[in-house]
């Protein structure tokens, strides 16, 4: 075969494709493929020969580049490669450019642990420059590990055209993506309670702040707090101590009743909910003083708890409050507000006109010198000192631990805390009905996804927050006037230069910021504020940005929007996903993208994260040097994560893809070489597969693999991977269990008959186009299989299996009659062999009849053109076949408990009893005109189950299809014959043992007790025409062979080389 390596063409013949025990090594064999690829830019061809065609849009999201690829990441490049795969070999151009994320918090966070400081030290000791030089030096720490490990596991994918978000032509359609929002008003100063890193000092968006809950204890509060014109308290509970220096009042339910307790132990009467006093006072006697509605109590006023706040307060500051938001599922149905620290304290205390006082923590999370008692303390660990102290005044209640989720930064993995930070926003709640209405266009695949997760996600979107005070990132380009207090927004480097009069040539930090400019007409002097972006909002931007849209590639961008496709985990729901259909439905009004396919969460196999620590994972690298890549795809693929599920990680799974599925595709080439060499056997050219035989196998295997087509296509376009793999798999097993194994005498055959003919002509067809249907999903062994078999034909092939087109089904050779007829001979093998394993009887030995049973004549007609196969296959010397199965079977009805148990309430024993009782006739009654009433009661099929079960006192078999009756006497002829094809059986494996070629003809020499030599020579041509003998004698001597032992006698056995 020209331009192909020799090593690609005979495995068998390579011994570098070996393992240790001999086996064929799909390793090596992946590697040569890899090293195929590669030296004749197979990739790249596929590209160039689509180039002009109707192009297919696939974005990939940006990873980071400074930790490995993990197996999460595995999964998604797997779904990611197939589809695009899949849609070039329809014809389409697919572009598959890599992306890397290279600013934020991932690159920050692994150089702050590098100098052993925070970012902010770190700049005030090195200076911004020397900072971002250091994290632009470990953007790509891992980049060229990426390369290799995607590149293994047989993604095609263009590492070299990538994209970064930190290259100023990248950065730059960034600015331009936010000037277009800012000229519509999207975007707005304000100061929110928002999530806050406090070890790395920065904010975090919402989707990023519910992506790492965790389990922890707390201490839990009930304080005291001391009306001030009633000799009374008022109770309200907190899982967060460290916020009460911060209160500025307390919130009840405008709806709930409250009642004053007296409660034994304590000088003054204390106010709670009603509902909430068995809980509080669960061990205490309270007399019930005083009732009043949470409204009536609002407007009271209370002593502040801590003075930090309290002088020049506004009138209602430290007064109740009441709002709808306060519930009783915890704690006393009485909230303390402070709104510095969260979303809701913030809204109430603000429609009450109560000014928030300045959030007093740094940026480390500790206690600012307004709160002097705790000034410079952390504020989880002052925790216990406030506690101490409320404790010391009499004011604590009641103290206790508690266990709850609370939610952890998923880049640092410390306790995240909520507070007020002045941050740029994006009017993302504006714009719910449009996003939800966007993603209803969208196909998500599993299609829960839709309504559910990102539907739910979506319908209550709050504001994003979009700027970080950081200093590795894109910078925002807002410039704020000194003077007039105005801000201007730049959109381009060449605006920016303009503004400012000065050649700039990168948009860092360290180059822009003291870019300073001024306005015709206008006092002062405009500075960039000094925040970055959130670099979601960058990776949101890539559609636009990876393209320098709209200062190049513009008429190729809005011709190629929005994408075709995309891929990512399930997280993203919240994240990348996310942001696209934020900044598209803000940019052009509309969906980001048309097709998502979500993969699930990748745990360990012993249900818990994947750690290094814990060692509880192979990295992938070591995986798929031990199995294969091709292997670890089809585990991936076979998984609950293309539904979005979690999934379990076990490398036994991708073992069993070795077994269960590369190997017999392996031996069903292998089979096909060995005998196709041995005949020299070249396919004619034309070559229809099915014109020119008449052999049922024949027809229908190539029948059954036009079907596969049908419903690889149909599912692939709906992409849905979770109903693509299982028909691939099952095809296989039945072209190596069935077609393959039934028709191995034909390629036996001693000439080239017609029949042999065909037989190869269609065994290199199933395997050609089944090699190009897997390409997609297993490309390693789809390339290998494509090439072992292109030597065997003359015509022009192309050079690859990757550059061929995806196989359509041809409707000529689709016979469905034929394929129920098969697999009705299938049912009947399946049940006849589990019947003689019932029976105790091994399939070696013959039966004298089998009965194949149904009521209709036509069925058993369909199945007869299978009968010799039939006959052959249940190793019986008759077949009959008979419409009189009620002879044999008898129907039995019985209740669907499930569906009738509502319905039918106390009645349902009863009536189960009644459908157990039903006559044959009455249940034929019922199949035929699919109801039956009862004692007034109307039951459908879907209503109860019809088993089909063998009469008592007759040996018959019934899958509810079809019947199976076989005579299970045994005679000494036949058990003879059983014998004579268990030591067959036995010398075939001693021959193969003994290292004979599968051409080499041979001599038998036995030893046996003379009613065993009897029986042998009885059977003596089909023993030597199975195994190949040229002889057979029974002289050899005692001891000078090999003991077979059989079910019955032992045989001695020598086999020579025949001469």
């Amino acid at each position: 075969m020209s331009n192909t390596p020799a090593d690609l063409t005979h495995p068998e013949q390579n011994c570098n494709k070996q393992n240790d025990d001999g086996s064929f090594s799909f390793v090596q064999a992946e590697h040569e493929v890899l090293a195929f690829w590669q030296q004749h830019g197979i990739f790249e061809q596929s590209l160039l020969q689509t180039k002009g065609n109707p192009e297919y849009v696939f974005y990939d999201g940006p990873p980071f580049a400074t930790g490995l690829p993990h197996h999460g990441h595995l999964a998604a490049s797997t779904i990611k490669d197939v589809i695009p795969r899949y849609q070039t070999m329809k014809g389409h151009y697919v572009e598959r450019r890599f992306g890397w994320d290279c600013h934020g918090l991932p690159i920050e966070h692994e150089i702050d642990k590098a100098f052993g400081m925070s970012a902010q030290e770190a700049v005030a000791k090195f200076g911004l420059a020397r900072y971002n030089d250091e994290c632009r030096a470990i953007v790509q720490r891992y980049s060229q590990q990426w390369r290799k490990t995607i590149t293994r596991l047989g993604r095609w994918v263009d590492f070299d055209n990538d994209y970064r978000t930190l290259e100023p032509w990248y950065m730059e359609s960034v600015w331009w993506v936010f000037q277009q929002l800012w000229q519509q008003d999207m975007v707005y100063l304000g100061q929110k309670v928002v999530p806050y890193s406090t070890e790395l000092a920065t904010v975090l968006s919402n989707f990023e702040a519910s992506s790492n809950y965790k389990d922890v204890q707390d201490p839990a509060v009930t304080v005291l707090f001391e009306l001030v014109k009633e000799d009374a308290y008022i109770a309200a509970w907190t899982t967060t101590p460290w916020t009460l220096p911060a209160n500025l009042a307390l919130c009840l339910h405008p709806e709930f009743e409250y009642v004053k307790v007296q409660v034994t132990g304590f000088d003054k009467p204390i106010w709670l909910a009603k509902e909430q006093i068995k809980s509080v006072f669960a061990k205490q006697d309270c007399e019930v003083l005083a009732r009043a509605l949470g409204k009536q109590m609002a407007g009271k006023a209370y002593h502040a708890l801590f003075p930090y706040f309290a002088s020049d307060a506004p009138q209602a500051t430290f007064t109740l409050l009441a709002d709808e938001f306060v519930q009783l599922n915890s704690g006393t149905g009485v909230v303390h507000l402070a709104p510095a620290f969260g979303e809701d304290d913030q809204r109430v205390c603000l429609q009450h006109d109560i000014a928030l006082s300045p959030c007093p923590i740094d940026e480390q999370g500790r206690f600012t010198h307004e709160v002097a008692d705790y000034a410079g303390q952390y504020v989880k660990q002052a925790d216990k000192c406030i506690i101490r102290d409320l404790k010391l005044r009499g004011l604590v209640l009641r103290h206790e631990t508690i266990s709850h989720s609370y939610p952890f930064c998923p880049r640092s993995d410390t306790p995240i805390i909520y507070r007020t930070v002045p941050s740029w926003y994006i009017k993302v709640s504006e714009m719910r009905d449009e996003l939800v209405a966007n993603n209803e266009e969208v196909n998500w695949v599993p299609g829960h996804m839709q309504q559910g997760r990102m539907g739910n996600w979506l319908a209550n979107a709050h504001d994003w927050a979009v700027s970080r005070n950081r200093y590795w990132g894109t910078p925002l380009p807002i410039w704020h006037n000194d003077i007039t207090g105005k801000y201007y927004c730049v959109g381009s480097l060449g605006e920016l230069q303009t503004l400012t009069g000065e050649t700039v040539t990168d948009l860092h930090r360290d180059h822009i910021d003291d870019l300073c400019f001024s306005l015709n007409q206008e006092q002062g002097v405009y500075r960039r504020v000094q925040e970055v972006f959130d670099c979601w909002f960058e990776s949101g931007a890539m559609p636009y940005a990876q393209q320098h849209y709209p200062f190049a590639n513009k008429s190729n961008f809005e011709q190629r929007f929005p994408a075709d496709f995309i891929a990512e985990g399930v997280d993203q729901t919240r994240g990348w996903f996310y942001t696209l259909q934020v900044i598209s439905q803000c940019l052009f009004k509309q969906p980001a993208f048309k097709n998502v396919i979500v993969n699930g969460t990748v745990m360990a196999d012993d249900g818990k994260k994947m750690s290094k620590r814990l060692k509880n994972y192979t990295p992938p690298d070591s995986l798929m040097e031990q199995y294969g890549a091709d292997a670890l795809r089809l585990y991936l693929l076979n998984s609950g994560l293309v539904k979005a599920e979690e999934q379990r990680f076990s490398d036994s799974g991708v073992q069993e893809m070795v077994r269960q599925v590369l190997l017999p595709w392996h031996n069903c080439v292998k089979f096909f070489q060995t005998y196709a060499d041995i005949d020299q056997w070249q396919k004619p050219a034309p070559c229809d597969p099915t014109s020119a035989s008449n052999n049922v196998l024949d027809l229908w295997i190539v029948s059954k693999l036009e079907s596969l087509k049908q419903q690889v296509d149909q599912a692939m376009q709906q992409y849905r991977l979770d109903q693509v793999v299982m028909p691939l798999f099952e095809y296989l097993e039945d072209l190596t269990n069935w077609y393959i194994r039934l028709n191995r005498g034909r390629y036996w055959a001693k000439s080239m008959s017609k029949d042999k003919q065909n037989a190869y002509r269609t065994l290199h067809y199933c395997l050609s186009e089944f090699a190009t249907l897997m390409a997609p999903f297993t490309p390693f062994m789809a390339e290998y299989t494509f090439q072992a078999l292109s030597q065997y034909q003359k015509e022009e092939r192309p050079k690859s299996v990757h550059l061929c087109q995806y196989p359509a089904a041809n409707a000529a050779y689709l016979d469905q009659d034929l394929e129920s007829s098969v697999k009705r001979f299938q049912d009947l093998v399946t049940m006849g062999r589990q019947n003689r394993n019932d029976l105790k009887i091994n399939l070696k030995t013959p039966l004298s009849l089998a009965t194949v049973l149904h009521t209709d004549e036509a069925v058993l007609n369909d199945v007869k053109r299978l009968e010799d196969y039939i006959r052959a296959e249940l190793n019986v010397k008759k077949l009959h076949f008979s419409t009189a199965e009620n002879d044999y079977i008898q129907l039995q009805c019985k209740a669907n408990f499930s569906r009738l148990g509502k319905r039918l309430g106390k009645q349902m024993k009863r009536f189960a009893s009644l459908l157990a009782e039903l006559s044959g006739a009455k249940i034929s009654e019922l199949q035929q005109i699919g109801s039956l009433t009862l004692a007034g009661e109307t039951f459908t099929l879907a209503d109860v189950m019809i088993v089909r079960q063998a009469k008592t006192g007759v040996n018959a078999v019934s899958n509810g299809h079809i019947a199976l009756a076989l005579s299970p006497q045994l005679t000494p002829e036949l058990l003879a014959e059983g014998m004579v094809r268990e030591l067959t059986s036995q010398l075939q494996k001693l021959r193969k043992a003994s290292g004979f070629a599968i051409t080499d003809a041979i001599v038998i020499t036995l030893r046996a007790e003379s009613e065993t030599q009897q029986a042998i020579q009885a059977l003596q041509d089909y023993l030597m025409t199975e195994t190949l003998a040229q002889a057979l004698s029974f002289d050899l001597t005692a001891g000078s062979g090999t003991v077979l032992t059989l079910s019955q006698s032992t045989v001695e056995v020598l086999l020579e080389k025949a001469q």
